[in-house]
């Protein structure tokens, strides 16, 4: 299994950022896909979700300012980040888990190595 993660950057509050998520080595259709954060010294954050049949799912600190999709014929998923505030600044990785998860992190079975995305004026 391989995930790829591009797409963060620096970016101003209330800016954007797509972040995508390039997947190998399994079958990609099947599987849920998740992204989630982490802020050096924190616990790390479940992020987003979706299905294999493309149902979302959004922790409360990102709901309304972030959106999860899939394309299965390019094994990529992707989260595209609106408004973002300072609070949002991390790594962000994407994983990979059983269709069906309740997005518990010990659900995941494989990480990226994370993206960084810095909000800061």
């Amino acid at each position: 299994v391989q995930l790829v993660e591009s797409g963060g950057g620096l970016v101003q509050p209330g800016g954007s950022l797509r972040l995508s998520c390039a997947a190998s080595g399994f079958t990609f259709r099947r599987y849920a896909m998740g992204w989630a954060r982490q802020v050096p010294g924190k616990a790390f954050e479940w992020v987003s979700g979706i299905y294999s049949d493309g149902r979302t799912y959004y922790a409360d600190s990102v709901k309304g300012r972030c959106t999860i999709s899939r394309d299965n014929a390019q094994n990529t998923v992707y989260l595209q980040m609106n408004s973002l505030k300072p609070a949002d600044t991390a790594v962000y990785y994407c994983g990979t888990a059983p269709d069906g998860s309740s997005w518990s992190l010990t659900d995941f079975r494989s990480w990226g190595q994370g993206t960084q995305v810095t909000v800061s004026s």
